[in-house]
Formats: C-alpha cells, structure tokens, sequence
C-alpha cells in the first residue's frame, strides 16, 4: 500500500522507461575524475528513479526521462566535484586538512546540486535551503530512503533564517551572482567559497558583482553526453574587504524581493 502523501505508483499498461544503469554512470562519472563505488552509483540511481517518481505529482524538475535525468543532472552535478576539490586547494586557506567540508545548496529545488554531492563525497556535510515546502518534503523523502546522514533539509529563505556559516555555498541556476552573494554573504565562513553553476558563461554578471567580492576562476565544464554549455563561477570575498556599501545599502531583504524563484531544474 502506498504511504499517505507519497506519489501514486505507475499506471499498469505504461511501459517503464529504461533505467540509468549504475555501472554505466560510474563510467560516465570517470570521465569526470571521479569515481563511485557500486553503492554509490546504486544510489545515485535510486535518487534519479525517486525524483522522476514525485516529478509526476509534484512538478520538481521540468527533466523527466531518464536519459535526460542522467546527463543534465546527475551528470551535470558530478561534474563540479573535482572542481570545487580544486578551487577548495587554491582559493580556501582556512580549510584545514581532514576537516569536514560543510557545504550550503542555496535554492537546492530537487537537491542538485547538493543530493550528488553528499552521495560522491560522504564526508562532506551538506544544508540543503528551499522555501518551497513540497520540495523540502521530497528531500527529506530522499534523505530517509538513500540513508545520507551528512545532509541536513531546511525549510527556509535564506534572508531570513538563522542557517549557521559554511565553507562552500554553491547554487545552480538559481540568481544573479551579484544577488547569490548577496542574500547568502552573512552564511559564508572567513576564506569561504562562493560556488555558482552556470549555462552560458556570465560575463556580464561578473563585472557586475558587488564590491568586496571576486570571481577566482571561470571554467567551461565538460559533461559527458550534453551538448549545452555549462560553467563554473568561483567566488570569494575580497580579502581585508569589510562589508560592501551595496550589502548595506539593499541587504539581503531587498534582494530577496526582487529576485525571482528557480524555475524547475
């Protein structure tokens, strides 16, 4: 019998779509440096079925096959872990070996990119915020059923909640950069890292950054199987910089009232 609230099982008749196949996304996921073990790849699949599942009630994400789920998100999410591994050993001084990374997915939606994240890297801790209810309740499904401890769902705008500091805050298509940083700036450790999931690359967004923060890397990410562009933006806050005149001047709150929700990922 199905849980209360939980998404209907198929209709008999439907055929069901072919499934990702773990073996063939922990091969795909090597062609992006990383490498997942079986269980992993297990639940990277579980986590692909679950959310393709909820998607037929409750709108998560406008991809739903699973070809789609396996190269625009899964994949797509994989790709940025040796990225940030790097941007973490360059730009992050306060990081110190064998400390936990704790991480912040502002606008997580379905938990992309924070759900692959917490599953290819299991010491890292993760805070995955929306303020969309259903979308936390679709997490916290997720959370119980892949049994990843190291994630932590809020229900929450991020201007308003008391959401603690963190190493790294990353977002995918999600704002402005010059709106990310600043609705999440008070939630970002000293010698953090602003970690910004891109289409096409955001020059424009760049230089429109507020003062007291710099991008520290652009990079083209290569994904297997997709053809669109996609980009990576590392930011920082300038160093010896206090808070900038255009954080004091609109704050967080007056962002949030001009920025516009995520649209389904």
């Amino acid at each position: 019998m199905a849980r209360a609230g939980a998404p209907p099982e198929s209709a008999g008749g439907d055929a069901p779509p072919p499934a990702i196949s773990g073996p063939v996304l922990a091969g795909l996921a090597l062609e992006l440096d990383v490498e997942l073990t079986p269980q992993q790849s297990a639940r990277l699949v579980q986590y692909a079925a679950l959310l393709r599942r909820w998607n037929r009630v409750h709108n998560l994400t406008s991809v739903d096959s699973n070809a789609d789920l396996l190269t625009h998100h899964l994949l797509d999410c994989l790709a940025i872990v040796r990225p940030i591994e790097r941007a973490m050993a360059r730009h992050a001084t306060g990081l110190l070996p064998g400390r936990p990374v704790h991480f912040l997915d502002a606008g997580t939606g379905g938990g992309l990119p924070g759900i692959p994240l917490a599953v290819a890297r299991p010491h890292w801790i993760g805070m995955l915020v929306d303020a969309v209810q259903k979308k936390c309740a679709f997490l916290q499904q997720a959370r119980l059923e892949l049994g990843l401890t190291n994630i932590e769902v809020r229900h929450a705008r991020l201007e308003t909640a008391a959401l603690g500091t963190h190493d790294i805050i990353v977002s995918r298509a999600f704002a402005s950069l010059r709106d990310f940083v600043t609705l999440t700036r008070a939630l970002l450790r000293p010698n953090g890292l602003w970690i910004a999931m891109k289409g096409r690359n955001p020059a424009d967004e760049i230089i429109d950054l507020p003062d007291g923060v710099e991008a520290v890397d652009t990079s083209t990410l290569r994904v297997p199987q997709l053809a669109e562009q996609r980009h990576l933006v590392v930011l920082r806050p300038v160093p010896h910089h206090g808070t900038t005149a255009d954080a004091v001047a609109a704050g967080p709150a007056a962002v949030a009232r001009r920025a516009r929700p995520a649209r389904n990922r």
